[in-house]
């Protein structure tokens, strides 16, 4: 199924939000393609319905990264804590106490244990992240917790240009940002496209 407008998208995610126990929404897609903004707009949308869990909240830390010498393939699937976002899902499936959950500060670069609180009597929680459909790994216990995964695609030019303009943003020169894009985000993104017929909905973003 392709979905290409936000209304049907959250009426869909208030559908999920109306079912018997809490549901896991899944937002996936490759770097710089919109989910974090989709997912940010469908939560809001929601409001006391739903709360944002973003996956990037288990990413290894800096220093980590550096001692295991992964720093240069910082956000490839292996530089994160899948069992612990599996470990995550689901005490948040558990929906029986507040969950404190971790964010990721671009800013730092760095994860911050307990940002987000998810009360027990939130109905549904929305969570993105470029690996939410990976098959193998750590990251093979996602799926199955969640109750519907989109996959969210945008043209590709759009995407890196997007994509540099971001790492600009937090500290890279244009030079840098460029590198990092064609060398690290890209091979990601190869990753999680492999993963696109595994999705519920396709969702198709325009500039």
């Amino acid at each position: 199924m392709i979905v290409d407008d936000l209304d049907t998208l959250v009426a869909r995610a208030r559908d999920l939000a109306r079912a018997s126990r809490r549901a896991i929404l899944g937002v996936a897609g490759p770097p710089g393609g919109g989910k974090s903004t989709l997912a940010a707009l469908v939560a809001e949308a929601l409001g006391d319905l739903a709360v944002l869990v973003p996956m990037d909240g288990f990413h290894l830390a800096q220093p980590e990264l550096v001692r295991l010498g992964i720093r240069d393939r910082m956000g490839a699937p292996h530089t994160f804590d899948a069992p612990g976002y599996v470990a995550l899902l689901k005490r948040l499936r558990a929906a029986d106490e507040t969950v404190y959950a971790p964010a990721f500060r671009r800013d730092i670069e760095e994860p911050i244990a307990g940002a987000i609180a998810v009360a027990p009597e939130v109905p549904l929680v929305v969570t993105e992240g470029n690996y939410l459909l990976v098959p193998d790994g750590g990251w093979a216990g996602v799926r199955p917790l969640l109750d519907e995964v989109w996959y969210v695609e945008m043209d590709e030019e759009q995407r890196l240009r997007w994509l540099i303009a971001r790492h600009v943003e937090f500290g890279k020169t244009p030079e840098e940002a460029e590198a990092w894009v064609m060398r690290s985000d890209q091979a990601n993104a190869a990753v999680v496209e492999a993963t696109r017929e595994r999705a519920d909905v396709v969702v198709r973003l325009t500039a």
